[in-house]
């Protein structure tokens, strides 16, 4: 019973706009800094724990996430792919955000629905492997093929590959993937206020460029990144009311992306890559003393928020 009151407590101790007098109190004054690997200890968190005011944190590549929300596996035009690897999680304006997009380009468009790849685990922070981005709740991969007629099995969003729709060859989209169906996802995808980017191939981009036609705007948003083959990157604007989130530079104006900056991208393609005289050392691990102190403080309440709950569940 004390276990259970002292669960409850440290939830709404976590409630509000920060994480109550828990977070100041979550290190020591002097103590000695987090050196564990951030990956491994942001990616053990299985669920948020405790009521929080959504707050996006830091930056899209180094940061956390107050708050989050789970998508649900199902949706009015959705399926989330990859469930096994828990990262579904997201600040609540990405959930609108997605829930809209699918609604407006299934009803408008006449999409037969998205397939939602990664966005963020439970409370954020580096993700395994080498994805970089995804970490404060604003981030969501997209495939760029349509949502299949059927709810999928378990198996299939597991087994179930991203298809490419870019021929490595000739630097162009490959027509037998390539419709207008994803023109048109693009194109609405990149319609919203709160889109602060969209990343996807060279390819993919020069062929959105032929495409456009005079409606060129929405565009601006759209830009070339390496990989983003077989899916879509799209990055939300820090929503208003979190001055701890760090924005993306905003989109240069009057430039919709498709002259000097693509053919950059192209002659980057096609360069031969040049070998290291040396190899390159093994990349470092990024730290939980790395991430911004507000990010150090919602791991620590939330491990201690899940060591208490398991405590009161062996009772």
């Amino acid at each position: 019973m004390a276990a259970n009151l002292k669960y409850w407590l440290l939830a709404i101790a976590l409630t509000g706009s920060g994480c109550g007098a828990f977070c100041g109190q979550s290190r020591a004054a002097g103590a000695a800094a987090d050196t564990r690997n951030a990956k491994k200890v942001f990616s053990a968190v299985k669920a948020p724990v405790g009521q929080m005011a959504p707050r996006a944190i830091g930056r899209y590549s180094l940061g956390c996430v107050a708050g989050a929300l789970k998508m649900q596996a199902n949706g009015p035009g959705w399926q989330v792919m990859r469930l096994s690897r828990n990262r579904f999680w997201g600040h609540p304006v990405l959930l609108g955000y997605l829930g809209k997009l699918a609604a407006d380009s299934q009803r408008l468009d006449g999409s037969p629905g998205i397939l939602v790849g990664d966005m963020a685990q439970p409370i954020g922070g580096p993700l395994p492997g080498t994805h970089a981005s995804h970490q404060n709740g604003l981030d969501v991969d997209l495939w760029y093929q349509p949502m299949p007629d059927h709810t999928l099995s378990a198996k299939e969003r597991e087994r179930t590959s991203a298809r490419s729709v870019v021929n490595r060859k000739t630097l162009t989209v490959d027509k037998s993937l390539w419709t207008g169906t994803q023109v048109k996802l693009l194109h609405r995808a990149a319609s919203y206020p709160k889109v602060a980017r969209i990343f996807v191939h060279p390819a993919v981009k020069k062929a959105l460029c032929a495409a456009a036609g005079t409606d060129r705007a929405w565009l601006q948003k759209i830009r070339p990144w390496y990989g983003h083959s077989d899916h879509f990157h799209i990055r939300l604007n820090c929503p208003p009311s979190t001055p701890s989130c760090v924005a993306q530079a905003a989109v240069p104006a009057g430039d919709d992306g498709c002259g000097k900056e693509l053919d950059y991208w192209f002659r980057k393609l096609r360069a031969k890559p040049k070998q290291p005289k040396k190899p390159r050392p093994p990349a470092k691990p990024v730290l939980v003393s790395s991430l911004p102190p507000e990010c150090q403080k919602l791991l620590a309440a939330t491990e201690q928020a899940e060591k208490v709950k398991a405590a009161a569940s062996d009772r």
